[in-house]
């Protein structure tokens, strides 16, 4: 909930749109539209107030914290992004929050950050594509060494546990499988792993929340430690802008910005504007509708006979559907099983990929409603191969990953859900 001038209680879909009009950055109540600033440096009124703005940045012990921020340089902070930090503050329930000039980003500088050489991560076995990149290619050049598993099966998870790690880290719902992950099952391993550690030793749950966004699932509520955001895709909703935020608790956040500051992954106010103003003010309503849409289009996926399988939270036939509906919800705790849907082609194993290639290029050349292309979140509807594509990286450990190459990721958009079904069928008709 969020609060108004009066102190009364008002829902976080309105406070989507109306954000906060006063806090300890700005007093833009006068507004109806957020302002933007466009300034890489800042004006400062001596050298002891920039003295002392930097040592807020750094959190030195000892200093007092200004009861205002100090901007210095935008790559430290600055008032727009600062603006859609103090939303996702209150949207994730965190004590901290810090935007990146892409989900990546993010996703890197949270690793960064609680990782030290020779220490180690435990993953989910299925990630994005970038992120087990990331994992495989260069986190093992800094030391850190990363085990993978299901996180779905607790039991394994506990066993790879060590003195080392310090971080869990997964995707629930999985990109691009759609798996669901307990989040309070994982949070407590992590506790019984934490007892008697130091501070410094501490695992970290971190949970990617981009698929669902803090409008269908708040990990935090659920005992994760932080959550990290790819911006470009549900929230900003439009595929025009990119960025990337950390939501977690206040003892981690100047930990975190440093490694924005000296990496320089820091979002443009531009770009942050445009994710406020225009992608959350238009979250709940987007959400809404793909959402019905993507229960419908699911639906039709599983009856179609050309389907083996269908993975979508929303459906009975999901493997974790009960789990989905009790941790997917939306602000008022209704069922937000997202709109993302992960499915595979059936039929006879030889000359299954060549089927799967006829299928999608049927759509990328004949299909108004439904493109060809990467990303996801967007008002118009996207469809791709991801062990073709963006979880190409896996080569030959796809399967491993639950990865098939009959499988199609496709992304609800807003267009008509008739008019989607009837591109996905005029694509079905041109491989039976």
């Amino acid at each position: 909930m969020s609060e108004g001038n009066d102190g009364r209680k008002y829902s976080l879909e309105t406070f989507l749109i109306h954000g906060n009009p006063i806090d300890a950055a700005w007093e833009y109540s006068h507004h109806v539209i957020p302002p933007l600033t466009a300034s890489t440096t800042f004006r400062l009124d001596s050298t002891g107030r920039g003295a002392e703005g930097f040592r807020n940045f750094a959190a030195v012990p000892g200093s007092p914290e200004s009861e205002r921020p100090i901007y210095i340089y935008d790559r430290l902070g600055e008032p727009t992004v600062g603006l859609l930090e103090s939303s996702f503050m209150q949207l994730e329930g965190g004590g901290s929050a810090t935007a990146f000039a892409s989900g990546m980003a993010a996703i890197s500088g949270v690793l960064l950050a609680l990782c030290r050489q020779g220490d180690e991560i435990v993953a989910h076995r299925t990630i994005y594509g970038c992120t087990y990149s990331l994992m495989i290619n260069w986190l093992p050049r800094l030391g850190v060494n990363v085990k993978f598993t299901d996180c779905r099966q607790p039991a394994q998870v506990e066993t790879l546990i060590t003195p080392r790690t310090r971080v869990l880290y997964l995707e629930t719902p999985a990109n691009p499988t759609l798996e669901v992950v307990d989040l309070a099952e994982m949070a407590a391993i992590v506790a019984r792993a934490n007892a008697g550690r130091s501070e410094e030793d501490r695992v970290r749950l971190v949970v990617d929340n981009t698929f669902a966004t803090p409008y269908c699932q708040r990990p935090l509520a659920h005992g994760a430690d932080i959550v990290v955001h790819s911006l470009t895709k549900n929230v900003m909703g439009f595929g025009t802008d990119m960025g990337g935020m950390v939501v977690g608790p206040k003892e981690l956040h100047a930990a975190i910005r440093l490694v924005r500051k000296d990496f320089g992954g820091v979002v443009a106010p531009r770009a942050a504007w445009n994710i406020l103003v225009y992608g959350l003010s238009s979250l709940a309503v987007r959400m809404d509708r793909q959402m019905d849409t993507a229960r419908k289009v699911a639906a039709w996926l599983e009856n179609n006979p050309h389907v083996a399988c269908v993975y979508y939270p929303g459906l009975k036939s999901h493997p974790q559907h009960e789990l989905a509906r009790r941790q997917m919800v939306d602000f008022k705790g209704r069922f937000a099983p997202g709109l993302m849907i992960y499915f595979e082609l059936g039929g006879p194993a030889q000359g299954l990929a060549e089927r799967s290639a006829k299928f999608m290029d049927h759509l990328a050349n004949k299909a108004y409603t439904v493109t060809l292309a990467v990303s996801l979140g967007q008002a118009k509807t996207l469809v791709e191969a991801p062990a073709l594509m963006t979880h190409s990286v896996y080569g030959d450990k796809a399967s491993t990953a639950g990865l098939s190459i009959s499988s199609m990721r496709l992304a609800i958009g807003l267009e008509d859900a008739d008019d989607i079904l009837s591109d996905l069928d005029a694509a079905m008709k041109a491989i039976a």
